[in-house]
């Protein structure tokens, strides 16, 4: 996804939700950090995963999910979509919504889109673990966007009654290699 289509889904998601401000937090946040040339793996995807703060019951994302998702007329119009989450989809290490970074531009018409900091987003993307998510990680790991010890920092950061050993010790090992 292109940098103008992410601020396109943005500027949807805050029409359809009648807000202001809205939280990224699936690989296409990392549009908030950067404005330049991303590896070919960080624009694959297709779709904006998009959460409201203070959506306890999920009610926005369906609203989302129903107007710009996937298989919507928007979807089908533009070819990329808002996928409608809540929060608590991603696992993120502790202080994350500190290290939010802020995201609008005339493209996204006074929208502001809420993206988690690319060290976040890697733990997160890490922790899901799907072959899609390696992909990214190793991509932007590659590029230099994300820092190896900064990693190491962020995943001892992670609670562990949200993570088991297997995945946080396979998440280790990705980073350490990046080391190596």
């Amino acid at each position: 996804m292109t940098r103008s289509q992410f601020e396109h889904v943005v500027r949807a998601a805050g029409a359809v939700l009648a807000t202001d401000e809205v939280l990224v937090i699936g690989s296409q946040a990392i549009h908030g950090a950067f404005d330049g040339p991303l590896p070919p793996e960080a624009e694959r995807s297709v779709e904006v995963d998009i959460a409201v703060f203070d959506d306890p019951d999920g009610l926005k994302a369906d609203l989302l999910d129903g107007s710009i998702g996937e298989l919507s007329m928007f979807h089908e119009t533009f070819g990329y979509y808002a996928q409608g989450v809540v929060e608590k989809t991603a696992v993120l290490p502790a202080g994350w919504r500190d290290r939010l970074i802020r995201f609008e531009t005339p493209g996204t018409s006074g929208v502001t889109a809420w993206c988690l900091e690319p060290h976040d987003l890697w733990i997160s993307k890490a922790v899901a673990n799907r072959p899609k998510d390696v992909e990214f990680c190793n991509a932007v790991l590659e590029a230099g966007i994300v820092d190896a010890v900064e990693l190491a920092d962020r995943l001892d950061l992670v609670d562990e009654t949200a993570l088991d050993t297997p995945i946080r010790d396979l998440v280790l090992e990705r980073i350490r290699a990046a080391t190596g």
